[in-house]
């Protein structure tokens, strides 16, 4: 077997490089391990920047986004039991969007479908060789070995991709704290995104859909689950949340809840010879700064370009160039991140004047036309480049 492009990994950046590489008449086959269902199905992100939905939009995956998808002008930083809200629109000209990952999955997937595309499921990748190229895996119990000209791994953090990178170097840091993040069945209580700062931890309210609320809670690393019933869980929310001026947290049926470790986590370079790491496999961002999937639209994209200008004239120039371009846009986010995290956090072993030196940030960054635009810059997305 043989094609152009093999993708290692369905999820929304494998599936999003076929779907770009499609439209350029460049052949790939996706090999997922998991089956259709639970690629569909699994909860991650669902906050995209300007930049992706762009993205979504251009390829022919903007139809549904743009049916369903929430639109944001702004968001709300709380603390000391008042809100304050970041004009992101007014300081950028740019929006956010509320759109789930299993949605753009489940758009990606019909898409590729559609056109004929070769997306294996069930077809687990075992090994990559780099120089061959090509990408050994296992499907129905048999193995197979796909011959191509590029690989592209998008297989997650613990996929196979990112331990072919010989001498790989990472960078990570761990945080000291996680979070209980659920699903329920409520409308929203808010129209914009809430980031609350308490002394009691850190709370999001966010949303999926006008009758489905996602919110999280920031726990200890090692917290149980199970210690965490739902009438504990909107209590705490309600107290992290609250504020001085009426505002009240609607309750509803909890469907979905789980614990998320923090963590910052870098591998440079995202390139060896004709292997190509994106998404998950090459970086990871705590959720605070919304940065995931969105980094890794901007991976696939930079490197469809790059395969396009291959095959169209012969130039490796952006292929060459791949790893810094990305690395460059990778580092801003996981800075942004780290940012937003150690400011609406609440560190269990800081002090009393590392939490004066946080509420005067918190004050800053409320109050300040130019620490705003910093916050709204990062927080829409940068430019694709």
């Amino acid at each position: 077997m043989r094609t152009q492009v093999a993708i290692v990994g369905g999820g929304p950046a494998g599936l999003l490089l076929s779907r770009l590489l499609h439209r350029q008449g460049i052949a790939s086959v996706v090999l997922e391990g998991r089956d259709r269902a639970y690629v569909e199905h699994r909860q991650r992100a669902g906050m995209l920047e300007q930049g992706t939905t762009d993205v979504l939009r251009g390829c022919g995956a903007g139809e549904r986004l743009d049916r369903e998808g929430l639109v944001h002008h702004g968001l709300e930083l709380r603390f000391g039991g008042a809100g304050h809200r970041i004009p992101l629109t007014d300081l950028t000209g740019r929006t956010v969007t509320v759109y789930a990952q299993t949605e753009i999955v489940k758009d990606l997937v019909a898409l590729r479908l559609a056109d004929g595309g070769d997306v294996r499921f069930g077809a687990r990748a075992v090994e990559i060789d780099p120089s061959g190229p090509s990408v050994t895996y296992r499907q129905d119990g048999r193995t197979h070995t796909l011959d191509c000209d590029y690989i592209a791994g998008c297989d997650g953090f613990h996929g196979v991709g990112r331990p072919a990178v010989p001498g790989v170097r990472t960078f990570s840091r761990e945080y000291p704290f996680a979070w209980l993040g659920i699903l329920a069945d409520v409308p929203p209580s808010t129209g914009e995104l809430i980031y609350a700062h308490h002394d009691r931890g850190f709370a999001l309210h966010s949303l999926r859909s006008p009758a489905v609320s996602r919110l999280y809670l920031q726990v200890a690393p090692d917290e149980e689950i199970a210690a965490w019933p739902d009438a504990r869980i909107w209590d705490e929310l309600a107290v992290r949340l609250g504020t001085g001026d009426g505002w009240t947290l609607d309750e509803g049926p909890i469907t979905d809840r789980s614990i998320t470790p923090m963590r910052s986590f870098v591998a440079e370079p995202m390139r060896h010879d004709r292997l190509f790491l994106a998404g998950d496999a090459a970086h990871i961002v705590p959720p605070t700064g919304a940065k995931g999937l969105n980094l890794a639209v901007s991976d696939v994209t930079v490197l469809a370009r790059a395969l396009t200008e291959r095959y169209a004239s012969g130039s490796e120039a952006l292929l060459d160039s791949y790893s810094a371009t990305c690395l460059r846009r990778v580092w801003r986010a996981e800075h942004f991140s780290y940012w937003m995290t150690t400011l609406l956090h609440t560190d269990p072993q800081a002090d009393d004047f590392a939490r004066r030196l946080q509420r005067s940030h918190l004050d800053y960054v409320a109050s300040s036309p130019a620490a705003a635009v910093s916050l709204a810059e990062n927080y829409t997305g940068l430019p694709l480049t």
